[in-house]
């Protein structure tokens, strides 16, 4: 039986060695090696940073390994500096973070036979650059056999990578200056990845209105403007599939109307 179909039966040691050895793991690893060096220059900054907002080293590091979410401790650092209320904290984290739960929702096709504390694991590990580089690999929506080892083949290197330059970051923050703006190679990463993807009109469109609610709604506060963009961008390209469906459905009936 397919591995897709039985994921109960997920054994950690046999499961682990046929993943390692799966090709599609090695694929995964290359694809996000590619942007390996933004992503370490972004965990670089942010570990420095988080060391500079005034956490001890030790809380710097409880944070990195537990949170693992670049934007949203950007976003809690200058709060926490401040001496803000924990509410107001984990309200704004949570914001910056809520187009995960537009992930999730897209990745659920392909991870939904997995029982759920499987699931749990994986979205912990889910970040934003293996999330496009998977629907590039996969665009079809549905279990794949391969959809696994992919996966985490992408994020053995993302994480890894993340923690290695962030806890670096963490240890010699006195000694690297935030002005060396590391995070803007991180930026440019994610961008060529984005551009890269941009092959069809509905891309073009749902990429297209992405940026225009981004810069529209700039001046939200905890950086909605993220979340809007996201939005809007999935419900353009929902809707334009939509649309074209109903067309190619209206064409093939026409054609079996002329053949008969």
């Amino acid at each position: 039986m397919s591995s897709v179909t039985t994921p109960a039966r997920f054994a950690l040691g046999p499961a682990l060695r046929r993943t390692l050895r799966h090709p599609e793991f090695r694929r995964g690893a290359l694809d996000i090696g590619h942007v390996a060096l933004g992503i370490s220059a972004w965990g670089l900054v942010t570990g420095v940073a988080m060391v500079k907002s005034g956490l001890s080293v030790p809380m710097a590091l409880f944070m990195s390994l537990l949170v693992f979410a670049g934007s949203a401790q950007l976003t809690a650092l200058p709060l926490i500096a401040s001496g803000a209320p924990i509410w107001v904290v984990w309200v704004a984290a949570t914001c910056v973070n809520l187009r995960f739960v537009i992930f999730s929702a897209m990745w659920r096709p392909y991870f939904a036979p997995y029982p759920r504390w499987q699931r749990a694991v994986i979205g912990y590990f889910t970040g934003d650059v293996n999330y496009v580089l998977f629907m590039k690999r996969f665009p079809d929506p549905g279990p794949h056999p391969d959809a696994l080892p992919y996966f985490w083949g992408g994020v053995a290197i993302n994480w890894f990578g993340w923690q290695a330059s962030s806890i670096l970051g963490i240890v010699l923050a006195n000694v690297i200056p935030l002005e060396w703006g590391l995070g803007f190679a991180g930026v440019l990463a994610l961008l060529g990845i984005t551009c890269s993807l941009l092959q069809d009109k509905v891309t073009w469109l749902a990429g297209g209105t992405a940026a225009a609610a981004a810069i529209a709604a700039y001046a939200l506060p905890l950086r909605m403007n993220i979340l809007l963009a996201v939005a809007a961008a999935v419900a353009v390209g929902l809707g334009i599939e939509a649309v074209e469906r109903a067309r190619r459905q209206a064409r093939r009936d026409a054609q079996d109307r002329e053949r008969a």
